[in-house]
């Protein structure tokens, strides 16, 4: 595939990026900022051929990877996968993970904090259930340890979940509101115990 460069165009749909013609054939496509250091006239080994697509498709790995950053925080495994779903190839993932923890926009300690406070604050779950979420998610069982110990309360979320639960329960019915609470925070990962006592206080604050 070795040639000298007869010519540099930008392609038509994608402004970014440029089609790279060897010996007056399309060759490869690039991203512009690497085209830049191109030149027609320049020959180009196999070698640096293969070095510039490889920097390409790490380029376009880490630009879907930040789409994917854009809605919520991820974990490693969530970025992973995504990238395996686009057919990247796993020495081009593992570099692209590389770039976005070496900046910090990758942390599997940060995201496990995240995702808790996110629970927390729209919609609280029991450890047992937060624990699933996060392995689900790919987090590794120490750090989801580790930031469970940090500050969650698994009473204070059974409450809160019960007084949000609670005003979508229409009875007046003690035992049948218990019945319907008790369950809907069994499913929410509190256990028998927990949610018995949050759906007790809730019941009694909101009568009149």
């Amino acid at each position: 595939m070795s040639g000298i460069i007869t010519a540099l165009t930008v392609q038509q749909k994608k402004k970014d990026r440029v089609n790279v013609y060897l010996d007056g054939r399309f060759a490869f496509g690039l991203a512009a900022i690497e085209a830049a250091r191109l030149r027609r006239g320049q020959t180009l080994s196999d070698d640096e051929i293969a070095a510039l697509q490889n920097r390409d498709e790490v380029q376009k790995a880490h630009e879907s990877a930040l789409h994917y950053l854009d809605y919520r925080p991820r974990s490693v495994d969530e970025i992973r996968r995504y990238l395996k779903g686009k057919d990247v190839t796993p020495e081009v993932m593992d570099e692209v993970i590389e770039q976005l923890t070496s900046v910090g926009l990758l942390d599997d300690r940060a995201f496990a904090r995240y995702w808790l406070e996110n629970r927390s604050d729209f919609s609280p779950r029991g450890e047992r259930a937060l624990r699933l979420e996060l392995r689900q998610k790919g987090v590794p069982g120490d750090i989801i340890a580790e930031v469970l110990s940090e500050g969650h309360s698994e009473d204070k979320a059974a409450y809160r979940a019960a007084m949000a639960q609670a005003r979508k329960v229409r009875t007046t019915d003690p035992v049948e509101f218990r019945r319907k609470m008790e369950a809907r925070l069994a499913r929410r990962g509190f256990s028998y115990d927990t949610a018995r006592e949050a759906v007790a206080r809730a019941w009694s604050e909101l009568q009149p």
